[in-house]
């Protein structure tokens, strides 16, 4: 008796493309958080990272993305400026702390395909994002999405941004990102307070407002002196963490670390704030707790 050649059955489908994606954020916990939790998906690639726009502008061009993850505020060329030149090579959706309406409203009008605000999605949230973001369907989280049902609803017009953001975004030449160095290419960007405060009036290093001399601005506040707290780099990271409104979960996958680990910080990072809750840590790191620039306690 002869056997029988086993049937192939249905030929299968080829595999879907690798999604392409640029993570743009100026905080580099930050970005391995979103690299890790990207790249251990199947269909997706995180090809590039960069630390602000200029650097997401000059990767897309190298890499070619799908999709193009922005944050807003980021030291030498913030999001909002980038993202008229980034819309061109790729989908872009805001992934950012930023929750401000303005700030919305003014993504949306220069082109981001969604909006989604750090603590308001979850990880698998994110990756349903990025996928139909490079398949054209936009993505809001709750407080983008209430920011533009607002609008809609108070037909009013829209507001300025928040100094330093979006400096420019006249057309420029294909290739050109002229808001920065006008029709020249493009050199470098420097970080001196002098320079930051020629491409970014008020919003010098991100932290603090800024002359054209270099110094404070006259009646503008101070960056809060977070020296006197004396945290760690690490407990730094997870106070910025929390004060974005995180929980304890989205904060040890950001940091890869346990949610134990996080406990732990947390318990000393209130010790030494003299704090007893998260709200009251936040507002003392944030420098707008009553009496916060004389103190901790």
């Amino acid at each position: 008796m002869t056997a029988q050649t086993p049937h192939p059955g249905p030929p299968q489908p080829p595999p879907h493309p690798s999604l392409r994606v640029i993570v743009a954020d100026d905080n580099p916990v930050v970005r391995a958080g979103l690299t890790a939790l990207l790249s251990g998906r199947e269909d997706i690639t995180v090809v590039a990272e960069a630390a602000d726009g200029r650097a997401a502008y000059d990767a897309a061009r190298t890499h070619a993305p799908d999709v193009i993850l922005l944050d807003v505020r980021m030291p030498g060329v913030d999001g909002i400026s980038a993202l008229p030149y980034l819309v061109r090579l790729a989908p872009v959706v805001m992934l950012t702390y930023s929750r401000e309406s303005e700030i919305v409203q003014e993504a949306l009008r220069r082109g981001a395909g969604g909006y989604l605000v750090h603590g308001e999605f979850t990880a698998d949230q994110l990756v349903a994002a990025v996928r139909d973001i490079r398949d054209g369907r936009p993505h809001f989280t709750p407080t983008a999405a209430g920011a533009l049902l607002a609008q809609l609803r108070e037909g009013e017009p829209r507001g300025g941004l928040p100094d330093g953001l979006g400096v420019s975004s006249a057309p420029q030449p294909e290739g050109r990102m002229g808001p920065f160095t006008g029709p020249r290419p493009i050199a470098p960007p420097t970080t001196s307070a002098e320079n930051l405060s020629r491409l970014q009036p008020g919003m010098a290093q991100s932290t603090s407002e800024w002359t054209s001399g270099g110094g404070p601005v006259p009646g503008r506040p101070a960056a809060p002196d977070r020296s006197r707290f004396q945290l760690s780099t690490r407990e730094a990271e997870i106070m910025d963490l929390i004060a974005s409104g995180m929980t304890n979960q989205q904060i040890a996958a950001t940091c890869f670390i346990s949610e134990k680990t996080v406990k732990n910080h947390i318990n000393r990072i209130f010790a030494k704030l003299h704090s007893t809750s998260r709200a009251e840590a936040a507002a003392k790191w944030l420098g707008t707790a009553r009496g916060s620039g004389r103190g901790v306690g």
